[in-house]
């Protein structure tokens, strides 16, 4: 179940009126690397296998998934090569460390055409009942193959990883669309995970910036409408007019 009806009282110019509104419904979900306990995670109770894969591969957990399954509130995902103890828990909701960023190789293009149309597909129906998740969507450069949604931003990513990789999906072709805000523990799950283009409704912050421009991602925030803002490697993105579009970012000091 991922919405439930909830009576409650819709206040208009002091009117007041009972309706039962939908609220998304979340659960306490406990992860498991090679019958190790990783971490406990809230999240929207759909798509669990995928959010374990996806989460083991985007914290730099392990690469090479042998197979995963969920009963009860419980993912358990079994891998080779898997990262021992201690790991550090990051402040934006990851669990890697930033001291070792990888780099992301991949010689796709966009139109900034095509970033729209990324964005648009950002929507689930679940939020449209309401109005509390997130969604991330992956393309295969410019075909949709999966949308998912979640009461938490990183969990969205890491799902539509894990959606990827459980159909041995090439990751350094694809673009993730999504609604979050892109700080550096979130531009970390995406390198980690090969993907070279992140496109955001949403604001970066300075640290993510710094980590696509490390990373070798193109950072694509603020796309709503007609428009976007290219934080990071704006290279991939052709057919852009305007002085403007030639050379490449400076970095200013904060």
């Amino acid at each position: 179940m991922t919405a439930q009806k909830w009576p409650a009282l819709r206040v208009e110019s002091g009117q007041a009126t009972a309706v039962k509104d939908n609220v998304v419904v979340e659960e306490a979900i406990k992860l498991y690397l090679n019958d190790e306990l990783v971490t406990e995670l809230v999240a929207t109770p759909t798509n669990l296998e995928e959010l374990g894969v996806g989460f083991v591969v985007d914290e730099a957990l392990a690469k090479d998934i042998q197979s995963v399954r969920s009963s009860s509130g419980v993912v358990a995902v079994y891998a080779r090569s898997a990262r021992k103890r201690p790991w550090k828990l990051q402040s934006s909701g990851g669990m890697g460390t930033l001291s070792d960023l990888p780099k992301v190789s991949s010689n796709i293009t966009l139109t900034p055409d095509n970033v729209l149309s990324v964005i648009r597909e950002t929507t689930s129906e679940l939020w449209t009942r309401t109005g509390a998740v997130h969604c991330s969507v992956l393309f295969l450069e410019d075909e949709l193959l999966v949308k998912r949604d979640d009461i938490g931003r990183h969990n969205t990513i890491d799902k539509v990883v894990g959606f990827a990789i459980l159909n041995e999906i090439d990751l350094s072709r694809c673009i993730i669309g999504c609604t979050g805000r892109q700080p550096a523990g979130m531009v970390y799950k995406v390198a980690n995970a090969g993907v070279p283009v992140i496109v955001s409704k949403a604001a970066p912050t300075y640290n993510g910036i710094l980590t696509a421009t490390d990373t070798g991602i193109t950072l694509i925030c603020f796309a709503r409408g007609d428009r976007f803002t290219v934080y990071a490697n704006p290279q991939r993105i052709r057919n852009l007019s305007g002085e403007a579009a030639i050379g490449p970012l400076t970095c200013a000091s904060p």
